[in-house]
């Protein structure tokens, strides 16, 4: 099966997270991944006005339109859905979607934080209406909490959302989770600047605590609660030396990206779809994404290769 890569060339021009820059590197830097026939590259198309007023207030719709830096939101929202849904359609096995401008902090009346409309909600909605996929779970490992998610499925029971973040909630249903992600309050505001290469054992040991609570917050929780279509909203500001920095490296992402890929098979039939996230360097985003694309696709990334 194929597995969906989902991009505009604005996002690496004039992106609401840091206009741009993070994504200079893109698509090309996905090139050794695009000789592969296991990976489709697709073109995303821009989110109709419908879609968007069936999530978010008219006022926000305004308010955004307004906002010169959420010019990339249409195309970010469109590539989001578009990816669900040749998903749904079994067309593709799972998905990566690039984005210009976030989502998970555009709530039903409010947006901000790089985010303006809320690409995955959006994504549910047409499933729902269009596919007949009613149960979905998110796990959301951006640095920040996704609140504008949170927002619009607050009292959705059909909807699992498990954001690793700053918090401890549990809803009374059990299908609303923040988790404490290890060294989230004393790391939030460090940026430090290491080099992302050769992790030290103490970066090896974050790295594992945090893929460890990420996976003790959602695998079982996922499993009991047997969705029809995964999301994973992957933010690498979470990166040493980025501007969540919890001192992760890469291993941390590709550990979730294997837990993730391996429930979807055991839960959904593979429906995945992983949603990018904030994180600002262009160094650490050149790193990251492909090899996370590589084990969507059933492969690993080497040196710049596919193995």
């Amino acid at each position: 099966m194929i597995t969906g890569i989902f991009y505009h060339p604005s996002f690496s021009r004039r992106s609401y997270l840091t206009q741009g820059s993070r994504l200079e590197h893109f698509p090309a830097a996905l090139e050794p991944l695009l000789k592969h026939p296991h990976f489709r590259l697709y073109q995303s198309p821009p989110i109709d006005e419908d879609w968007i007023l069936k999530v978010h207030s008219r006022e926000l719709l305004d308010g955004v339109y307004q906002d010169r830096l959420c010019s990339t939101a249409w195309h970010s929202a469109g590539g989001v859905a578009q990816a669900a849904e040749l998903i749904a359609r079994d067309e593709i096995q799972n998905a990566f979607a690039f984005i210009g401008a976030g989502g998970h902090h555009s709530g039903r009346n409010f947006f901000g934080g790089y985010c303006c409309f809320n690409d995955v909600v959006i994504a549910m909605t047409i499933l729902r209406q269009v596919h007949g996929i009613q149960r979905f779970a998110i796990l959301d490992t951006d640095a920040h909490h996704g609140d504008g998610t949170r927002d619009l499925v607050r009292n959705d029971p059909d909807v699992l959302h498990v954001c690793l973040c700053y918090s401890s909630y549990e809803s009374q249903d059990g299908t609303k989770v923040d988790v404490p992600a290890p060294g989230a309050l004393s790391s939030f505001w460090s940026h430090g600047t290491p080099s992302p290469d050769s992790p030290s054992e103490s970066a090896a040991d974050r790295d594992r605590a945090y893929y460890e609570t990420a996976r003790a917050a959602f695998y079982e929780r996922c499993i009991a609660f047997a969705p029809e279509l995964l999301f994973w909203y992957f933010g690498f500001d979470t990166h040493r030396g980025d501007y969540g920095d919890l001192g992760l490296t890469r291993k941390a992402y590709l550990l979730i990206a294997h837990m993730m890929r391996d429930l979807a098979h055991r839960v959904c039939q593979g429906r995945l779809e992983v949603v990018l996230g904030g994180g600002s360097r262009s160094d650490i985003a050149r790193r990251c994404i492909p090899p996370i694309i590589a084990v969507l696709g059933n492969m690993e990334w080497e040196d710049g290769r596919i193995q």
